[in-house]
């Protein structure tokens, strides 16, 4: 499980970002009964990641030095 700064850290994308992420129900988040802390699993945040359009940006394609267009379709 991933706090909002490592999931945020992962994404390369601000705090404040993936917070308006969730609240509109963009992001996979998960949320402990009567807590505001949200949490985010590495697993979800990559697969979801990986289904959006565009450029790939996944850390595993950042090893190869390349971005690497995803195939529409």
């Amino acid at each position: 499980m991933l706090t909002t700064a490592l999931a945020a850290e992962l994404l390369q994308v601000h705090v404040e970002y993936l917070r308006r992420m969730v609240r509109e129900g963009r992001i996979p988040c998960h949320r402990f009964p009567g807590g505001r802390e949200m949490r985010f699993l590495r697993d979800e945040l990559l697969q979801w990641l990986a289904e959006q359009p565009g450029v790939d940006r996944s850390p595993s394609s950042e090893a190869s030095g390349a971005p690497a267009e995803v195939p529409e379709g």
